[in-house]
């Protein structure tokens, strides 16, 4: 796992990237990109090249899903661990998105105090050796 491992967190929602953004940064120790949107976020990770995706679920426009999919379409962004971030925790629903490829699911809202450490436990199952 990286040292400073880089976050791109994608979420539409301001007072939620203030949260996250704390949690990650101060408490947690990523380095963290913020998009506000699917559509920034494909314009903006290949130059990112972040080490894990928090994406939202439910998003105007383009939602988590179809963001989701977009990204596995750019060969640079194929192997980028996806963690979908959503109040849709339902059993069938986290059934549904580990199926489709992502690597976890953190329920919103989630706790300030523990999403650094709940990102960290994903990262160190995924990048253990």
């Amino acid at each position: 796992m990286p040292n400073q491992p880089k976050i791109l967190y994608v979420e539409d929602e301001q007072d939620i990237q203030t949260i996250a953004r704390i949690a990650l940064e101060k408490i947690g120790g990523f380095s963290l990109t913020v998009c506000s949107s699917g559509k920034e976020a494909l314009e903006k990770v290949t130059d990112l090249d972040p080490d894990i995706i928090l994406l939202d679920v439910m998003m105007p426009e383009m939602d988590g899903l179809e963001t989701f999919q977009a990204l596995q379409k750019i060969p640079e962004c194929a192997g980028i661990p996806v963690v979908f971030m959503t109040a849709r925790v339902q059993a069938h629903e986290i059934k549904h998105y580990l199926a489709i490829g992502a690597v976890g699911v953190i329920a919103k809202p989630f706790s300030p105090l523990t999403l650094a450490d709940q990102v960290k436990t994903i990262l160190s199952k995924v990048y253990e050796p």
